[in-house]
């Protein structure tokens, strides 16, 4: 585990919001995971979490533009 990781108290959370339903890209219409990363989170390291947490934040915000 890397050193960013050391404290599980300080796990970085899931964004799942239990509306768990893909759109035709799949991806979460929820927390705007892909599936890829949903399935990806449970081994991932805080470093890891907050990149998929950060790609997920540019995809709303892209979605939001076009709505």
């Amino acid at each position: 585990m890397a050193s960013s990781d050391t404290d599980s108290r300080l796990r970085v959370e899931s964004p799942c919001v239990r509306k768990c339903t893909l759109d035709d890209d799949d991806i979460c219409i929820g927390c705007f995971r892909s599936i890829d990363e949903i399935c990806t989170w449970g081994a991932a390291g805080n470093e890891q979490r907050r990149e998929i947490l950060q790609q997920a934040a540019a995809r709303r915000t892209s979605k939001t533009r076009r709505a």
